[in-house]
């Protein structure tokens, strides 16, 4: 009797909780080309087609050569946040760096990736 009490709470709380709907632009980019020692940036945007604010609580690199920055306000409902993502270009050849973006209220992360070759001059 117990196990079903909570198991129907349980249908009824993720039934009554909002989900998060995030619409990205894109999530792969492609810097090309770029010289040795020269950061690159790009800013991936993504509109909220939930219908609660959404808050970015963390992004996460795999390394120190790629850093994000993003603005630490909640985006509305049919709102469009951005996340701007900065790679060093230090060591030369092929990159692809993931990004990870956790919104408050999600456990899993939602997965950019930025890539290109970075060339000396």
């Amino acid at each position: 009797m117990k196990i079903l009490l909570l198991a129907t709470s349980l249908l009824a709380l993720s039934i009554a909780a909002p989900k998060l709907s995030v619409v990205w632009d894109t999530t792969t980019h492609n810097f090309g080309d770029i010289p040795h020692g020269q950061p690159v940036t790009h800013t991936f945007t993504f509109r909220n087609t939930g219908t609660r604010p959404l808050y970015i609580d963390n992004v996460r690199t795999s390394c120190g050569c790629t850093s994000p920055d993003w603005a630490d306000v909640y985006i509305p409902p049919d709102s469009i946040g951005r996340i701007h993502v900065e790679y060093d270009a230090e060591d030369l050849g092929a990159f692809a760096k993931p990004v990870k973006v956790y919104f408050k209220g999600q456990r899993k992360a939602e997965k950019l990736l930025i890539e290109g070759y970075v060339e000396s001059y």
